[in-house]
């Protein structure tokens, strides 16, 4: 490729999943490449959300197969979980992959620079280092941040925690209070319940996990209660105050309850303190979030920004998508355009959530006329281990055009099973295909393909 006159082609400033995917792309495609990053390679993804919240999702999970197991004809002494092992194990897995992260760069030709990175200009990024600081001069900059955790306002809530600190608090909370109702929230609430603690959730709104598929949302309510949850709605915090050695939540009403650790999971923002846009002339939301057009462009054309930052979708994979997006077009074709249409999502509670396409309630509004397929059951494996766990899976169909635009599932490995449908509904999978292919048998999944008495219907709106 030509090169400029300037020092860099591109500079990345953040090495989470996003940066590092156009980093080593670009640079695998012979641009010059600096990333700068001031923290653990990998980005919330690998070192704080993704990664560390599934391994304890799945040590949540032991908890509860050990007590299933019983059904089954094991007798086991009641298990003890070890904190500091299990810590102690997430911090090797996550600085194994800090170590491939940081090789696949090497390997590309990145050069990495520690320390922080802000703009100075339209092509240059400022780095602060510890020794020192210095401004690379870049034809192209890359903006890919992350989010940050946020904290909503309340009283005392210095005595609190966010996310990011959940995976290594000093001691195991006994008694575990949990501000917000998003995935966040949930998936820790479930996930420390599942662990051993006594959990309450506590959620201003009517329900929680607002954007999903309000059956899903209300099912998965159900199950999370059942499973010993303290979930309450419409639920106001007054202000936090400590206690001793614990911490009083001060409930409007007049209850106070007590915790030995309150978590903040109320939001996230996009990453963007310290950055110096207003240097640049970068154009931002009322929120923060940096404007971008469809081509990850931000006002300043020199400038793209990816990911969480931009607060467009907060999904890892969609960051990952939009970094191939940038780099196709600065060094590619520029053919590949991300699109955001049928994008899965899971939640890894327990019972876990993946979702595919339209919610009822969208359904009804750009489908018109809407066909609703619903199961509920308990799972083949429940009848036996004694569980009162149920799953539910859902398909919304287009009556017009028998296309399916909407799939869901509450259930175990919900994730993993959604994962493979999202093929089909991107490829305009209908319910008669649905219907023509062949369960596997018994698995839940074969659930999505033997649905045939509907519902509900719903006519145009």
């Amino acid at each position: 490729m030509a090169r400029g006159t300037h020092d860099w082609d591109l500079v990345v400033v953040g090495g989470g999943s996003g940066g590092v995917r156009a980093a080593r792309l670009a640079a695998q495609r012979g641009a010059r490449v600096a990333l700068v990053e001031a923290a653990a390679l990998g980005g919330t993804c690998v070192n704080v959300g993704c990664i560390p919240k599934k391994l304890y999702s799945y040590a949540a999970g032991y908890a509860q197969a050990f007590e299933e197991a019983a059904g089954y004809g094991w007798q086991l002494q009641p298990p003890v979980l070890d904190w500091e092992r299990l810590k102690a194990a997430r911090a090797q897995e996550i600085a194994r992959l800090n170590g491939v992260y940081e090789q696949m760069l090497l390997a590309a030709g990145v050069r990495i620079l520690r320390g922080w990175g802000s703009l100075a200009g339209a092509h240059q990024v400022r780095v602060q280092a510890e020794h020192g600081a210095d401004t690379l001069e870049a034809a192209h900059i890359l903006i890919a941040t992350g989010g940050t955790p946020t904290r909503p306002g309340v009283p005392g809530e210095d005595l609190a925690v966010t996310s990011d600190a959940m995976f290594d608090l000093p001691r195991f909370p006994r008694r575990l209070v949990v501000l917000g109702g998003g995935y966040i929230a949930c998936e820790f609430a479930s996930i420390f319940q599942g662990l051993g603690a006594q959990v309450q959730l506590l959620h201003r709104g009517p329900q929680v996990l607002r954007g999903f598929d309000d059956e899903v949302r209300g099912f998965v309510a159900g199950e999370l209660r059942k499973a010993g949850l303290d979930l309450r709605l419409d639920c106001r915090v007054q202000g936090l105050q400590a206690a001793g050695q614990a911490v009083q939540v001060q409930l409007h009403g007049g209850e106070r309850l007590e915790a030995d650790v309150v978590l903040l999971a109320t939001g996230r923002a996009p990453n963007v303190a310290g950055l110096g846009l207003e240097l640049a002339g970068v154009r931002q939301r009322a929120d923060g979030a940096i404007e971008v057009d469809a081509q990850h462009r931000t006002s300043v054309p020199s400038v793209f920004a990816v990911g969480d930052v931009t607060a467009r979708v907060q999904l890892t994979p969609v960051a990952l998508g939009e970094a191939m997006d940038v780099v196709e077009r600065l060094y590619g074709e520029g053919r590949r355009q991300m699109d955001y249409a049928w994008l899965p999502t899971a939640v890894f509670t327990h019972p876990g959530i993946g979702s595919v396409g339209l919610t009822e309630e969208q359904a009804r509004a750009r489908c018109g006329a809407v066909t609703v397929y619903t199961s509920e059951f308990r799972p083949l494996r429940h009848t036996v281990s004694g569980s009162s766990e149920r799953c539910l899976v859902k398909l919304l169909v287009e009556t017009a055009t028998d296309r399916v635009v909407g799939l869901h599932m509450v259930g175990p490995e919900a994730g993993e099973i959604v994962q493979g449908f999202a093929v089909a509904l991107r490829a305009g999978a209908t319910k008669a295909q649905f219907d023509a292919t062949l369960g596997i048998h018994p698995t839940i999944a074969e659930e999505f393909v033997t649905l045939r008495t509907p519902t509900r219907q719903h006519a145009p709106a």
